[in-house]
């Protein structure tokens, strides 16, 4: 990195740090021609950015002339002044979105690669949800050239929990519009789902696929089945609704109409309609229904005698009583088997380390291995305190592999393939 491009960061990292020691800044720095393109384009006002977006796309559109004379150019984007549009090339040019050659202009590498990308996003701006399709179209791009499908797979992964707490929030809110409105954004995102599923299973075919890679994707594959279970609650949730809505009378009217005809109001047509119906401070000299004003009258009718009223006074104040402590969470055979890792010095199989005791006891210490595998995947060690805390930051490397074998155990019969191994203080 060059003086002037480390002192550019100076005021953005902390006191002591250098560029050059941020592995997440070496990726981007290295593509920095590339960034540059997406600055030309969306620098300056929104409708410099719109002309520059538009000049670049129609002159990379035309396959069969890729290189335009300036008198073409004109005429082309006749609607546009002379002088402004000349300002746009000019801006291109310098930043290299455009050559010229031979008197001609043409897109170069990087102005294409800047306009394709841009008109992959354009094409699917017209669905509800254009991350999906961008994520999904993104990830079958990678596998169809063989690239790094990683970053791809954990921003899928992303947003497919994203939806998914989407959906749990408009269930949960028991609101049936939200309901309505989710349900039809998980019709919108159907085929991109259908897609992603046949993009799993052509990747998780390939046996040279990496163990963390593979991972990723079976968590994706129970994202996406989550996903299509969603229909279901969507449904038992609006039936809820369904029987709990009114009908005004005869008149075929629910409540649901009544709502969905409010909400199409705007609000000058809301307060109109408030306008008779509410008082800031409503009169209260007499508050009493119909069934409260008929036992009274009753006994006085009959000249029957009226009883006094109850005292209203409060009881007095009592101590409130002591609540018993509540029970503590039993982790004495997460602490020892902590202490059984602890002592590892090489790497030990599964088959040695998880049996002992009864069935239940091995099936603890399993899932416990499992959560801290998952852990340090998700970069969860150094989170929160106390005893499941401490174990999650254990340093250990735990793997597993699809085979079985079967173990002399009296209580476990088989088990998963696969090692539990200390970390040695100079590895990463």
């Amino acid at each position: 990195m060059s003086i002037d491009n480390a002192a550019a960061f100076t005021d953005f990292l902390a006191p002591g740090v250098d560029a050059d020691e941020v592995p997440e800044l070496d990726r981007l720095l290295r593509a920095r021609p590339m960034l540059a393109a997406f600055t030309t384009l969306f620098h300056g006002s929104e409708a410099e950015v719109l002309m520059r977006v538009m000049v670049l796309g129609e002159i990379g559109r035309t396959a069969d002339m890729p290189r335009w004379s300036p008198d073409a150019l004109r005429a082309r984007f006749a609607f546009i002044d002379p002088v402004k549009l000349e300002t746009v090339l000019r801006r291109l040019r310098d930043h290299a979105l455009l050559l010229i050659a031979d008197g001609q202009y043409l897109l170069s590498d990087i102005g294409r690669n800047a306009c394709a990308a841009l008109t992959m996003l354009l094409e699917l701006s017209g669905d509800e949800d254009v991350e999906l399709g961008f994520l999904t179209a993104q990830l079958a791009g990678l596998q169809a050239v063989d690239g790094d499908t990683g970053e791809a797979l954990q921003q899928l992964l992303g947003k497919l929990n994203d939806l998914t707490l989407h959906f749990e929030d408009a269930i949960a809110s028991g609101s049936e519009f939200r309901i309505l409105s989710a349900r039809r954004r998980l019709a919108a995102n159907a085929r991109w789902l259908d897609r992603g599923t046949l993009l799993l299973r052509e990747l998780l075919a390939d046996e040279d696929i990496p163990f963390e890679r593979a991972s990723l994707a079976q968590r994706i594959g129970l994202a996406q089945s989550r996903l299509a279970r969603v229909d279901a609650s969507f449904q038992r949730a609006l039936n809820k609704i369904e029987s709990q809505r009114v009908t005004l009378g005869g008149s075929g009217i629910s409540s649901s109409d009544v709502a969905s005809w409010l909400r199409g109001l705007d609000a000058a047509a809301l307060a109109g309609l408030c306008a008779d119906a509410l008082t800031p401070c409503p009169d209260l000299t007499l508050l009493a229904g119909g069934h409260e004003l008929l036992d009274r009258a009753e006994p006085a009718a009959a000249n029957e005698p009226v009883p006094e009223a109850g005292a209203s006074v409060l009881p007095a104040p009592d101590e409130a009583p002591v609540a018993p402590a509540p029970q503590m969470e039993d982790l004495r055979l997460l602490e020892l088997f902590g202490q059984r890792i602890e002592r590892l010095s090489a790497p030990s199989s599964l088959a040695d380390v998880v049996p002992g005791g009864s069935f239940a006891q091995a099936s603890y210490r399993m899932s416990l291995l499992a959560l801290l595998r998952d852990s340090d995947a998700d970069g969860m060690r150094e989170a929160g305190e106390g005893p499941i805390a401490d174990f999650l930051r254990m340093p250990v490397d735990v793997r597993f592999s699809e085979d079985i074998q079967p173990v002399d155990d009296d209580n476990v019969a088989a088990i998963t393939v696969g090692e539990v191994a200390p970390r040695m203080a100079n590895q990463p």
